[in-house]
C-alpha cells in the first residue's frame, strides 16, 4: 500500500494562528493512518481526537463538544464517510476536510455535496495537509471585518456568521459562507470563476469549475427560495457569478387627516 504521508524537511505550519491549540477530530478506520496523522498533527501543535467510524465520530463530538476541524475518510464501515459528513455538518459549521484514496471527479462532487469544504487525495505530503488545514482555518477565522449586509429577504451578520433568509436562519458551511462573503463584497460586479476558486481554495484549484458549481448550487439552495427565479446569485455565462441585492420596498406611511 502506498504511504499515506510523504516526508518533508520543511517546517510544519499551524502554530502561529492562535495561542490556544486547535482541536481536530480525525476519523479513519485504519489505525496506521490515524497513527501517522496523529503524529503529524500533534507535532504541528494541534490537539487530536480520534474516531474509527462515522458512528464513533458522532459519539466523540457529543462527548467532547465543539472541535475546530474534522479530517474525515470516506471509505469506512457502518454509516460511511459521506453520511457521517452529512450528519456532522448538521451539528457543526466547522471546516470538514475529506481525505481519501478515491480520486474521481464524481467522488469529489459527492463529498462536497455532503458538506465537505475541501478534498485531499491519499497519498499526500505533510506540507500539503498542513497548508490545507491552515487555509481552511484562516478562512473560517474571518480575518476581514465586514459590516452587516441587508437586502430584501436576506440578512448577513459577518461578525457573528449568521444568515437569515426571509427572517429564517439558515446554516452555511464555512466554504459556503466564504463564497457568500466574497460575492457580497463584490456586489453588482461579475466575479470570474478563476477569482472565486483562488479565493476559496487557492491557486492550485483555479481550474476546478465543477467544484465551484457544486458549492454555488448548495449556496443557492439555502439562500434562494425560488430556484427558477434567482434573486441574489446570478450566472455570468462562461465567466462566473454576480451578486445583486434586491431593493427593499419603502415603508408606506399613512396619510394624516
Amino acid at each position: 500500500m502506498a504511504h499515506l504521508i510523504e516526508t518533508s524537511h520543511a517546517q510544519p505550519l499551524g502554530r502561529s494562528m492562535t495561542t490556544n491549540p486547535a482541536k481536530i477530530l480525525l476519523v479513519d478506520d485504519d489505525p496506521q493512518v490515524r497513527r501517522a496523522l496523529r503524529t503529524t498533527l500533534t507535532s504541528a501543535g494541534y490537539v487530536v481526537v480520534e474516531a474509527r467510524s462515522g458512528e464513533e465520530a458522532l459519539e466523540e463530538v457529543q462527548a467532547e463538544g465543539i472541535v475546530d476541524m474534522v479530517l474525515l475518510d470516506i471509505k469506512m464501515p457502518g454509516i460511511g464517510g459521506l453520511e457521517a459528513c452529512r450528519r456532522l455538518r448538521k451539528i457543526f459549521d466547522v471546516p470538514i476536510l475529506v481525505i481519501s484514496v478515491l480520486r474521481t471527479q464524481e467522488d469529489k462532487v459527492q463529498a462536497f455535496d455532503a458538506g465537505a469544504d475541501d478534498y485531499l487525495i491519499k497519498p499526500f505530503g505533510i506540507q500539503e495537509l498542513l497548508s490545507r488545514i491552515h487555509a481552511l482555518r484562516r478562512r473560517t477565522a474571518a480575518s476581514e471585518s465586514m459590516p452587516p449586509f441587508e437586502s430584501a429577504g436576506l440578512k448577513v451578520d459577518f461578525e457573528r456568521r449568521r444568515v437569515l433568509v426571509d427572517s429564517e436562519q439558515v446554516h452555511l458551511t464555512p466554504t459556503e459562507f466564504e463564497l457568500l462573503r466574497y460575492l457580497v463584497l463584490n456586489e453588482g460586479k461579475p466575479v470570474s470563476h478563476h477569482a472565486l476558486l483562488q479565493s476559496l481554495w487557492g491557486p492550485e484549484h483555479s481550474r476546478e469549475i465543477q467544484r465551484l458549481r457544486v458549492t454555488i448550487n448548495q449556496l443557492r439552495r439555502k439562500v434562494e427560495r425560488e430556484p427558477d427565479r434567482l434573486r441574489y446569485i446570478h450566472t455570468e455565462h462562461q465567466f462566473g457569478y454576480r451578486f445583486e441585492p434586491v431593493p427593499q420596498k419603502p415603508v408606506k406611511r399613512k396619510a394624516k387627516g
